[in-house]
C-alpha cells in the first residue's frame, strides 16, 4: 500500500463517520415523544415551520444533539491523548479521578445548600450552576494534585496512574462520606446527578464546551507528531527534540479540562473515552495525525447514537445516556479486548 492509499483509506473512514453523525443527528432530531418528519426538521433547521415544531428542533433536541457531539468528541480525543503520552491503553481522564472529582464536588454542593426539588416524581435541582461549579472544581483538582506532584517528584507515566487511581479512590470515599450525612431528597439529588443526561445542556452549556474543546482540539492536532513520537518510548521522542515531560503535563492537563467541563455539565459519562480511541486504532492504525480526528468522530457518533437509544428504548420515558454507554460500552470493550489479545 503506497501512502497515499495510505491517507485515501483514512479520508474515506472520517467521511463515513460525518456521514454516519448527519443521519443519527436527524433521526434523532425527528424521533421522541412528538414524531417529525425529516422534512419538518429540515424546515425548522432552516427558519420555516411551525412555531411548536421551530421549538421542538431549536430549544430541545438540537442543543442535546450538540452537546452530544462535543462531549463525546471531548471524552475521546482526551483518552487517545492520555494513552499516547501515558503509554497505557487503558488510559483515560477518569483513571487520573475526574469523574470521582467531579461527583464528590457536585455532592458536596448539594449537601450545602445547592437544594433539590421533587417534581412530578423527578429530582431536580435548585441550583444547578453551582453544582455545575463544584462539580468542575472536583474534577479539575484531581488531575491538579497528581500532575503537581509529578512534575514537583518527576513521577513516570506508571506513577502517573497509579497516582490517579489512589485520588479516585480517595474521592469515592469522600463521596461517600458526604452522602452518609445527606438527607433522603439529597441522596436522591446526588444519585440523579452522577446519571449522564445530555438534556441538562442548553445552548449557553454547548457554547462554553465548544470554547474549550476547540483551543484543545488544535493542540492536540498540532502536537501529533509528538504524540507519534512519545508513544513509541521517551527516549526516541527526546532524540527527535521532544520535551517529553512538560508536553505530557500540559497535554494530560488539557485531556482532564475538556473532561472535567464535559462531565461538570451532563454527568457521568463513561467508556467513551476508551472505546473510541481503540477502536479507530483497531481499523485505522495508531498514527495520531489521523487518530486525534478520527477518534474525535468516533466518540461523537457513539455518544449521539447511544442518546438516541437513552430517549427511543422506553420511550416517552428517557434513559440517563450514562447507562445506555455502560451497557453498550462493556462488551464493546471486552471484544476489543479479545482482538489485541488476539494479534499477539
Amino acid at each position: 500500500m503506497d501512502y497515499r492509499d495510505y491517507v485515501a483509506r483514512r479520508v474515506f473512514m472520517g467521511f463515513l463517520l460525518l456521514l454516519s453523525i448527519v443521519l443519527v443527528s436527524l433521526h434523532s432530531l425527528s424521533h421522541g415523544a412528538y414524531h417529525l418528519t425529516v422534512g419538518e426538521v429540515v424546515d425548522a433547521l432552516l427558519g420555516g415551520g411551525t412555531d411548536s415544531t421551530r421549538l421542538i428542533v431549536w430549544n430541545i433536541r438540537l442543543p442535546r444533539i450538540v452537546a452530544g457531539l462535543l462531549v463525546g468528541a471531548s471524552l475521546a480525543i482526551a483518552g487517545a491523548v492520555m494513552q499516547g503520552f501515558l503509554r497505557n491503553p487503558l488510559a483515560t481522564p477518569f483513571t487520573m479521578g475526574v469523574s470521582h472529582g467531579a461527583m464528590f464536588g457536585a455532592s458536596l454542593a448539594i449537601l450545602l445548600g445547592a437544594g433539590y426539588a421533587e417534581s412530578s416524581g423527578r429530582i431536580s435541582l435548585d441550583n444547578p450552576y453551582a453544582v455545575v461549579l463544584f462539580a468542575f472544581i472536583g474534577a479539575i483538582s484531581a488531575t491538579a494534585v497528581i500532575l503537581t506532584l509529578a512534575r514537583l517528584r518527576g513521577l513516570s507515566p506508571e506513577a502517573i496512574i497509579l497516582a490517579g487511581v489512589a485520588m479516585s479512590s480517595l474521592f469515592v470515599a469522600m463521596t461517600t462520606l458526604v452522602q452518609y450525612f445527606a438527607d433522603e431528597l439529597q441522596l436522591a439529588a446526588m444519585v440523579y446527578w452522577s446519571f449522564g443526561d445530555l438534556g441538562r445542556a442548553t445552548w449557553r452549556e454547548d457554547a462554553i464546551m465548544f470554547l474549550t474543546f476547540a483551543p484543545v482540539f488544535t493542540y492536540f492536532l498540532l502536537r501529533r507528531w509528538d504524540l507519534n513520537a512519545s508513544a513509541v518510548g521517551d527516549e526516541v521522542a527526546k532524540s527527535v527534540g521532544v520535551e517529553v515531560e512538560r508536553i505530557r503535563l500540559v497535554s494530560t492537563f488539557l485531556a482532564a479540562l475538556i473532561t472535567a467541563v464535559s462531565v461538570a455539565f451532563v454527568g457521568v459519562i463513561g467508556f467513551v473515552g476508551l472505546i473510541a480511541p481503540h477502536a479507530v486504532r483497531l481499523i485505522a492504525g495508531g498514527d495520531y495525525r489521523f487518530l486525534i480526528p478520527l477518534s474525535a468522530l468516533t466518540g461523537a457518533l457513539l455518544l449521539v447514537t447511544a442518546d438516541t437509544l437513552a430517549r427511543l428504548i422506553i420511550s416517552p420515558a428517557v434513559l440517563p445516556v450514562g447507562i445506555v454507554t455502560s451497557f453498550l460500552g462493556a462488551p464493546a470493550f471486552i471484544y476489543l479486548l479479545v482482538r489485541m489479545e488476539g494479534r499477539r
